[in-house]
C-alpha cells in the first residue's frame, strides 16, 4: 500500500508541476486572445510607424527643407499658425523645456514648428524660442501627413531619429510627461 500511495503522491506531483509550468503561457495565451490589454508605459499615443514624406521651405532662408535634415535626432513638431497665440507659444515652451530637461542628452532632440499659414512669426517669438526650426509648411504634403483627433494645432507630435512619425501628444499636454517619454526613449535609442 505504501507503494501505491508514493506513486500516487509522485503523479500528483507531476500533474501539478505540470499545471505550474504550463499556466503561464495559458494564461497569457487568455489574455492576449480575450482582448485583456495591460495598458502601456508612454503619455503619447502611438502612431502608425511611418516616414514623414515631402518638403517644406525654411523660414529663414527659403531654403527647401526635408525631415531627413534631421536624421540621427529625435524631433519634436508642432503645427501652428505664424501669429501664434498663447497656445502656440505654450506648446513652443514645452517643446523648449522638454529638451532642457534632457540634460546632456539635449543634443539629441530638436524642435520644429511646421507654419501652417504664411503669416510671419513676430522677431521676439523668433527670439525667445530661438534654435525651433520654423518651417513654411502650407499645403506641403509633409503638413497633410500629420494624423490629427481634431486639429493638427492640438497636438505635439515626435519624430524618430530614422525620420518616422511615432508619437503624438494630447491636447493640453502635461510638459513633464512629455519629457519622461522622450527621456525614456533616447535612455532605450542606440543611435547617437
Amino acid at each position: 500500500m505504501s507503494e501505491e500511495n508514493t506513486a500516487r503522491n509522485n503523479k500528483l506531483k507531476l500533474l501539478l508541476l505540470v499545471l505550474l509550468c504550463a499556466s503561464p503561457i495559458v494564461l497569457s495565451n487568455f489574455a492576449f486572445h480575450g482582448g485583456m490589454s495591460l495598458g502601456t508605459a508612454n503619455y503619447g499615443d502611438l502612431l502608425e510607424v511611418k516616414p514623414l514624406p515631402g518638403n517644406a521651405l525654411n523660414h529663414s532662408d527659403d531654403t527647401i527643407f526635408r525631415i531627413r535634415q534631421l536624421r540621427g535626432k529625435w524631433v519634436m513638431v508642432m503645427v501652428d499658425s505664424g501669429a501664434c497665440d498663447a497656445t502656440c507659444r505654450e506648446k513652443l515652451y514645452y517643446m523648449r523645456q522638454t529638451r532642457l530637461m534632457q540634460h546632456t542628452e539635449m543634443d539629441r532632440v530638436e524642435r520644429l514648428w511646421l507654419i501652417d499659414d504664411d503669416i510671419v512669426p513676430e522677431p521676439a517669438i523668433r527670439e525667445e524660442y530661438k534654435g525651433t526650426l520654423r518651417v513654411k509648411a502650407r499645403d506641403s504634403e509633409m503638413l497633410a501627413a500629420l494624423p490629427a483627433q481634431g486639429s493638427q494645432r492640438e497636438h505635439i507630435y515626435l519624430i524618430d531619429p530614422q525620420g518616422n512619425l511615432m508619437l503624438r501628444f494630447p491636447k493640453d499636454p502635461n510638459p513633464a510627461l512629455i519629457a519622461k517619454d522622450v527621456k525614456r526613449l533616447l535612455k532605450v535609442s542606440s543611435m547617437r
